[in-house]
């Protein structure tokens, strides 16, 4: 057998190469907020119009929401400045098992299928192994609206009984204020006879920009990013032509890759208030933060300790909790940081410990002492923050770092690596076996 025969049963797939030890400096660019524009792309199936949205960001999990889309019905024309999503010609109501599996916002689906369709199919969702995020609450929800649901062999199947197939306002509580029921109720609402009111709602900023198409889609919502919102159905919703709100998870990240580099950074754009409990946190850490309303400065030298516990927004994001600890393991002094929202999210801990991280795990909690410095490995990513705190360990440690399980980064970040290079970085994407 030849050489080139033997290589050709070899399987490569992509890593990143990160050769550490460089400061940041100059600007950095926020993509939209991929949270939000998921949801924003469901929302579609509410109308027969064109949405076109506009700072969608090129990922992967976006061209997996696209197909599922596409399954259904909806036509997607995609180009550099905007998404456009035509639901006038929906043909199922019943959602392909090997795309909701691969990716748990599109279930988020089964809200405005159901009050388009009067019906929705949907497989139980998948997406990144980080713990159980059960959806008894859309569940909950979609009952208290009249509707039938029922699971079965893993799907969940809504029905609207009676003439009409309209869902009914009505009043819905919350056991825990879930961002994804939230949302799914919302666009369920949006069409419903009468005013439902959905009380300890999420508040996160993606809840809001999923309110602001809405509304300029015709639809009234008022109370988005607060504990309570109330949604007074219509007859019909119209096309819009919006723009996807800046990443703050990815606007986060880039602040503690300066952080984590002791650099002097501009980020941009930002919103300063979906982040306050970041900036806080780095703050008290000893970073200096400047913002002017369309971007955000930081300035980092020497590195403290601090204590975090992760909650609902405004709290800290559990979706920085994994860069943050990549942070706090370059820290002077111990740093105690709290899981509250996944169980099984900080599987990351064990692949900083390769890089010389000295953390002690009890239960959720994990105690970070920090070290004087990181030493470069082979790691993998093991979900896609969990990915984004490898790369940032990366830039700090000693040596090359290697980071594998790219299929999660490049969910949630586009093109990471050129904006991180832009501003000094080196880092190659190379294929490996």
């Amino acid at each position: 057998m030849t050489v080139t025969a033997v290589r050709s049963k070899v399987n490569l797939t992509p890593q990143l190469e990160i050769a550490g030890g460089r400061q940041l400096s100059g600007e950095v660019a926020v993509s939209g907020a991929k949270n939000s524009a998921l949801v924003l792309m469901a929302a579609c199936l509410l109308s027969r119009d064109t949405i076109r949205l506009r700072n969608v960001p090129p990922l992967t999990d976006i061209a997996a929401m696209a197909d599922m889309l596409s399954s259904l019905g909806v036509t997607v024309q995609a180009s550099d400045e905007a998404i456009e999503l035509s639901g006038d010609r929906i043909n199922s109501a019943a959602a392909p098992y090997e795309l909701v599996n691969s990716l748990r916002a599109s279930f988020f689906c089964i809200g405005p299928l159901l009050a388009r369709m009067g019906m929705a199919r949907v497989p139980l969702p998948g997406g990144c192994q980080i713990g159980t995020r059960p959806v008894v609450e859309h569940v909950k929800g979609l009952k208290a609206m009249g509707a039938q649901v029922t699971i079965e062999h893993g799907v969940v199947t809504a029905v609207v009984p009676g003439r009409g197939h309209r869902l009914k306002g009505g009043r819905i509580h919350l056991d825990c204020p879930s961002v994804g029921a939230t949302e799914t109720l919302m666009m369920a609402a949006a069409l419903a006879d009468g005013e439902t009111v959905i009380d300890n709602a999420a508040q996160e900023p993606e809840v809001v920009d999923l309110a602001g198409l809405l509304i300029a889609m015709g639809g009234r919502v008022r109370g988005a990013g607060t504990p309570t919102i109330t949604i007074v159905g219509v007859d019909r919703l119209h096309g819009a032509d919006y723009a996807v709100i800046p990443d703050r998870i990815e606007a986060g990240t880039f602040l503690l890759a300066a952080a984590i580099t002791r650099s002097k950074l501009r980020i941009t754009p930002v919103i300063p208030e979906h982040l306050g409990a970041v900036i806080t946190k780095l703050e008290e850490a000893g970073c200096r933060i400047e913002h002017d309303g369309i971007g955000v400065n930081i300035t980092a030298r020497q590195i403290n300790a601090v204590d975090l516990r992760t909650q609902p927004f405004p709290g800290f994001p559990t979706d920085l909790q994994a860069p943050f600890m990549s942070l706090l393991a370059t820290a002077k002094g111990t740093s105690v940081i709290t899981e509250n929202i996944f169980e099984n999210r900080l599987q990351h801990v064990a692949e900083l410990q390769r890089m010389g991280a000295a953390i002690r795990m009890q239960g959720n909690t994990a105690f970070v002492e920090g070290v004087a410095r990181l030493s470069g490995a082979p790691v993998q990513g093991t979900d896609l923050r969990a990915s984004a705190a490898m790369v940032l360990a990366g830039l700090a440690a000693e040596g090359i770092t290697t980071v594998r399980g790219l299929e999660y980064l490049d969910r949630g970040y586009a093109a990471l690596e050129h904006k991180l290079n832009a501003a000094g970085a080196q880092i190659s994407r190379v294929e490996a076996a």
